[in-house]
């Protein structure tokens, strides 16, 4: 008897996981003084963790995203506010790499996924491309890694400080994540290797430890690892490249007048003095002058527009409230203040030995590293009515980089 042969039925998607290892302190990028662990630092206004966790969000193919946080930063992730029927909730990583991406595995396990992506939460601009490329690898091989071919001359040394041999580097590659893999192998080698007195620097060897096949595909050289303070320099020079960028510079002016008091409220900083100035506000007059400069810089009006000085709620408010909804403006708008500049215009009090602190409170206020701003203070050599000590005049100046609009 002839069977006939019946139509060849397409064969269901595969379902993909993609583990994103979030777990760690992230205290080498934190060597500028910033004590927030990388992944929950803002690049261009969005946190590390969230941009990498949106790259894959954003591709159709990913069925599930799951990411492995420390113990520690539960509170931190939760302020991410991520929501996404395909991101499932964090579990907590390991004391180490290998075994975080272990912890993900578990939890991944019931849900049998066919395929699965590891990617470091430090590396914020993986693309399309790229996901493609490695899914395209793990087509006809166990495993497939982005790579890029070493550049430089390698040199290796037994001491760390005489030269030994020099590597062949036409045979090196620089090695990336997402790193991708059948779920069922790397699952049954991350957990042989457990038992193992070894650390392995990443999946892909644990591949090869145990006897996968793991092809290498092209990488991306924007697809960067955040590492050291430097490379948030880098990442936003990235962003600004990919999205196109444009600098825009903001003005502001502001004067106040003396009232009977005992300090000044300057650039959020409180100095004695033998009166105050007079305002609705606090009257910190150098603020009230940056606040202009920065919604100047983006279009958004003066600080009257959106604190009328007729509004109750604002008599007697601290002005570092003004400055830091301009700065909201600008995240909103996804940008980023480069500089700013305050001249403070003042026969007295004397306001050199306060410059420091004004610094640290406008950067603390903005989120920004005090390094990017500046204030300066001179006199008017008792020339008109700030000669005379009647007031203060502030002008400032702000830098501001957002996405072009045209």
């Amino acid at each position: 008897m002839t069977v006939s042969a019946s139509k060849s039925q397409p064969m269901p998607p595969k379902s993909i996981a993609v583990i994103i290892v979030a777990a760690g302190k992230g205290e080498r990028a934190g060597a500028d003084g910033n004590a927030e662990p990388k992944q929950y630092r803002a690049i261009a206004g969005t946190p590390v963790l969230a941009r990498t966790i949106a790259g894959f969000l954003a591709h159709d193919r990913i069925t599930y995203v799951l990411p492995v946080i420390h113990a520690d930063h539960a509170d931190r992730y939760d302020a991410l506010g991520l929501e996404n029927a395909r991101l499932m909730q964090p579990v907590h990583g390991g004391a180490t790499r290998q075994a975080s991406v272990l912890e993900g595995l578990k939890i991944l396990a019931p849900l049998r996924p066919d395929r699965v992506l590891i990617q470091d939460a430090a590396r914020p601009f993986v693309s399309p491309d790229l996901i493609e490329r490695v899914l395209a690898g793990l087509d006809r091989h166990d495993g497939a890694l982005p790579t890029l071919p070493v550049t430089d001359t390698i040199k290796r040394s037994l001491d760390g400080e005489l030269v030994a041999t020099t590597e062949d580097r036409r045979q090196l590659f620089a090695a990336q994540t997402p790193q991708g893999f059948r779920f069922g192998q790397i699952f049954s080698a991350h957990m042989r290797a457990g038992n193992v007195r070894r650390e392995f620097t990443d999946d892909a060897e644990i591949a090869e430890w145990a006897g996968l096949r793991v092809a290498m595909v092209e990488g991306d050289r924007n697809n960067i690892k955040i590492t050291h303070p430097e490379d948030f320099i880098r990442a936003e020079r990235i962003l600004m490249a990919d999205q196109g960028f444009e600098t825009r510079i903001g003005t502001g002016y502001d004067v106040h007048p003396f009232a009977a008091g005992d300090a000044v409220w300057l650039c959020g900083v409180k100095i004695p003095h033998t009166a105050k100035l007079q305002g609705h506000s606090d009257a910190d007059v150098a603020l009230h002058a940056l606040t202009d400069a920065i919604l100047g810089a983006i279009g958004e009006g003066d600080i009257g527009t959106h604190f009328p000085p007729s509004d109750m709620q604002w008599k007697g408010a601290a002005s570092t409230v003004f400055l830091r909804h301009a700065g909201e403006l600008v995240k909103e708008r996804r940008g980023r203040i480069v500089n700013l500049d305050v001249t403070i215009v003042a026969e007295a009090p004397r306001i050199a030995s306060h410059v420091p602190a004004m610094c640290a409170a406008i950067a603390e206020t903005l989120g920004i590293s005090a390094e990017r701003v500046a204030v300066k203070a001179t006199t008017n050599e008792k020339l008109g009515f700030i000669g005379r000590e009647e007031g203060i005049v502030s002008m400032a100046s702000a830098s501001v980089e957002v996405p072009r609009t045209d």
